[in-house]
């Protein structure tokens, strides 16, 4: 048994793959494990390798969903394409100690055959991959996005039912369906040591243009997150959301990687997010107001491309269950050292500055900026 799957060898240092490595949390699960002297070497693995040189990792382009970059054989035919990437995946897995798969497509909203190739189909090929190259432990994202409507007056455990939020919402409808392949796969392969991550919305100031680009759209002004220049936070049933710093969620990740441990795991900090501490970090009063009219008006604004997500997506949203961290905070020895109102601070001083990362995804804008976005589609091509 390997370090990753015992612990009793993590002295002599681990090799990590980290897939999606260049995303919100990916770049904070590489910085965490290259700090972390138990860690050998972290392969980061992305569909567009970047520049940047964090320490201790090494680069390697690849795409999941069945072609782009580092991918051989992508010839437009998809059976073809996928077997190309599961083999590619397999090379790069072989001799690691873990594997850390971020990669998840949020966008295109309007395209669901796209985002369930690469969320649904390539993750099977990298739980066929991480089998072939006989890797000891798989430490994969989930999100609070993959449980049932549940309650907001109290936090639920790992055990609430994992069946999505809405089926008709894309996100939900994979996260779910992961969560089953997860379950076969850890019947059929016992010797691989599971840990599923269940966060809730996470943020930091380096995130912030990649974020605004999936879910805010080319049309969200900087100004508008200024303090006092939203007059009124709409408090709509259903608004209560937890939210957590990235760091901290890179830390639960690098703990699974280096201990023992298997299952799930809920990933929250304090407080609650409600309208009353929204209007709070934003300088805003709170203003009660039915879901109907804010709901016809974003489904108004998807119709007219104005915004990228959906109004099933708000729908879900506001049906989330409150998560209870207590198992990570026993089991994997974790807790938040931020608060999540300092996660949302540090969110929209990100916006504020239109502040960007060192790789591509975190780009603090695209080639053609904002019009590039609108020319794409708000919510379709990428």
């Amino acid at each position: 048994m390997s370090a990753a799957a015992g612990g009793g060898a993590a002295r002599q240092g681990l090799r990590v793959v980290v897939l999606g490595a260049t995303g919100n949390v990916g770049t904070a699960v590489v910085r965490a494990l290259g700090d972390d002297p138990q860690i050998a070497s972290v392969v980061g693995v992305a569909r567009r390798v970047p520049s940047w040189s964090p320490p201790k990792t090494e680069w390697a382009g690849a795409d999941i969903g069945g072609g782009g970059a580092g991918t051989p054989g992508g010839d437009g035919g998809e059976e073809p394409a996928g077997r190309a990437a599961e083999e590619r995946l397999t090379d790069l897995f072989r001799g690691a100690d873990a594997v850390v798969h971020l990669a998840w497509l949020v966008q295109p909203m309007r395209d669901p055959p796209a985002t369930w190739r690469t969320n649904v189909l390539g993750t099977l090929r990298v739980l066929r991959a991480v089998t072939a190259a006989e890797v000891p432990a798989l430490v994969y994202a989930s999100s609070v996005g993959a449980y049932s409507p549940g309650p907001q007056d109290r936090g639920v455990d790992e055990s609430w039912p994992t069946h999505g939020g809405r089926p008709d919402v894309a996100y939900c409808r994979e996260k779910a369906y992961v969560e089953r392949l997860l379950d076969g796969f850890e019947h059929d392969h016992p010797q691989v040591r599971v840990v599923r991550m269940r966060p809730g919305f996470l943020f930091r100031r380096e995130a912030a243009s990649e974020q605004r680009r999936l879910f805010g759209g080319p049309f969200v002004p900087q100004r508008l997150v200024r303090p006092g220049a939203v007059p009124v936070v709409p408090d709509l049933p259903g608004l209560r959301f937890q939210a957590l710093r990235t760091e901290d969620a890179a830390e639960a990740y690098r703990l699974a990687v280096v201990r023992p441990v298997y299952g799930a795991f809920n990933l929250t900090a304090d407080p609650v997010v409600d309208a009353s501490l929204l209007a709070g970090v934003l300088g805003a009063r709170v203003a009660r107001l039915p879901l109907g009219p804010v709901r016809s008006a974003v489904a108004a604004a998807w119709r007219l491309r104005l915004v990228p997500v959906p109004p099933q997506l708000l729908d879900a949203f506001l049906r989330l269950p409150l998560m209870d961290r207590g198992r990570a905070e026993r089991e994997l020895g974790w807790a938040p050292r931020h608060s999540s109102d300092e996660a949302l601070r540090e969110l929209l001083r990100g916006l504020r500055e239109g502040a960007g990362g060192p790789t591509p995804p975190l780009a603090a804008a695209v080639g053609g900026g904002r019009a590039h976005e609108v020319a794409t589609g708000v919510g379709g091509r990428p």
